[in-house]
């Protein structure tokens, strides 16, 4: 059957294009706020027997175990969301977001309750990263099956631009609120960023309540073709999931480590939390001009070529953003953040949503955009700070740091090399032609 078109035409493609944006930011300065205030005072808070350093990493730690079960959550996610349809997962997902971050806000800490206080945190983080494991692949998507045949690289980008509109606001929140007092800031600022999601909350859910179910899922219904087990299809070919993963694995290590990780590495190095948050602002700001503009360049001239000079100058710009870090300057700081993250990392990341929906036909989309996109987000994200971390503690300079970025950059370069160009596939097909080949591999 042929690209099914927006129900309501541009004005319903707009107001979901709108919906993921909103809903996006959403998750993301809620599970960027944790990152963030994870890296200034959660080693103190939650585990205040550890020295320094490792208090550092047993906070990454916790961070690093909401990626854990981001895959969980696209495979349940995903599974419904291509039984169910789309919008209720959307829905679902950012309801959980948001509870999972006001209830991390009222958490008490390690001197009032013990153990479990580290113990509850990493429960909630987990809610977090299943909630969000499932909120990108259905906002992402519905972009997509709304858009048709329109330049998806361009819509799809309002969805990626929630990352750094997300991270935005979450510094922002922080920075204001590290302006108190260090012992207020550690009694009760720190919750407030966590506490205010209830507001954000609100308005996200009002945004997506108006927006209509994907016209492909509903044509698919309507003909029952869904899939029964989603992700059993999906792991039949598995190759198509792999190579999502990968293409993926650059963009989240370089976000990983020059948002979070950077954070709590260049407030160690003598920088003053509000420079720090200054730089990842402005990067961020950086990144909502430079995303949809690889997006916009990635329908004109293929997402493979944009995604591999992104890889190509997040290698390259390594080990001269960290030497920046090093400088001492707050300015040569801010500089870092814009290289590493503004440009480097938004040119991968940008063309990232339509590259991944384009990858899998509707019937398993949700599962298989989901799980490939998770995956990316576990091995490039999930433990990069916390292998940071631990290796700064063994040697002391930045460079492995550096080289972390260079190879997860290196790996997406190869994988995108490999596979063939999507921008021209029917969304549509149920199965997508740059996986179609003899032999099952990609040329």
């Amino acid at each position: 059957m042929p690209d099914a078109q927006p129900a309501h035409g541009t004005r319903q493609l707009r107001r979901v294009a709108l919906s993921g944006l909103l809903g996006t930011a959403v998750e993301f300065y809620d599970f960027l706020v944790y990152g963030t205030v994870a890296a200034l005072v959660f080693g103190d808070l939650f585990f205040p027997e550890a020295e320094s350093s490792v208090g550092t990493i047993a906070a990454f730690g916790t961070f690093a175990a909401g990626y854990v079960a981001r895959p969980l959550g696209g495979i349940v996610f995903g599974h419904f969301g291509d039984r169910l349809g789309r919008k209720s997962m959307m829905l679902l997902t950012m309801v959980l977001m948001g509870a999972g971050s006001f209830l991390i806000g009222c958490l008490p800490t390690y001197d009032t309750i013990g153990v479990w206080a580290p113990v509850l945190l990493v429960l909630l983080r987990v809610v977090q990263g299943i909630a969000i494991g499932g909120e990108w692949g259905g906002a992402t998507l519905m972009v997509a099956e709304h858009a048709g045949e329109r330049p998806r690289g361009l819509w799809t980008s309002f969805t990626q631009l929630g990352a750094p509109l997300g991270t935005v606001l979450s510094t922002a929140v922080v920075t204001l609120v590290s302006t108190l007092p260090d012992d207020q800031f550690r009694a009760w600022g720190w919750r407030v960023p966590f506490l205010l999601s209830l507001v954000l909350l609100g308005a996200g859910l009002y945004i997506r309540l108006k927006v209509a179910e994907s016209p492909l899922f509903t044509a698919a219904r309507r003909e029952k073709t869904t899939a029964r087990m989603p992700l059993l299809d999906v792991l039949r070919k598995p190759r198509s999931v792999l190579l999502a993963a990968c293409v993926g694995i650059g963009p989240f290590t370089a976000q990983s480590l020059m948002t979070s990780f950077m954070i709590s590495y260049a407030v160690d190095s003598g920088y003053t939390r509000s420079q720090v948050l200054t730089g990842v602002t402005v990067a961020s700001c950086t990144a909502l001009i430079v995303m949809p503009l690889a997006s916009i360049l990635s329908d004109r001239v293929g997402r493979r070529p944009v995604v591999l000079i992104g890889a190509l100058l997040s290698a390259a710009t390594a080990f001269p953003v960290f030497a920046l870090a090093d400088s001492g300057r707050p300015g040569l700081l801010i500089l870092a953040c814009v290289i590493g993250h503004g440009i480097a990392q938004s040119t991968m990341y940008g063309p990232l949503g339509a590259l991944l929906t384009e990858m899998f036909g509707t019937r398993v989309r949700y599962t298989g955009a989901s799980l490939g996109y998770q995956t990316a987000t576990l091995l490039g994200a999930g433990f990069s700070p916390l292998v940071a971390s631990s290796l700064l503690a063994s040697y002391d300079t930045s460079a492995p740091v550096a080289l972390l970025i260079t190879a997860g950059a290196a790996v997406t370069a190869l994988t995108v090399w490999r596979i063939r160009e999507t921008s021209g596939t029917t969304l549509a097909a149920e199965e997508p032609a740059q996986v179609r080949s003899k032999e099952g591999v990609p040329s």
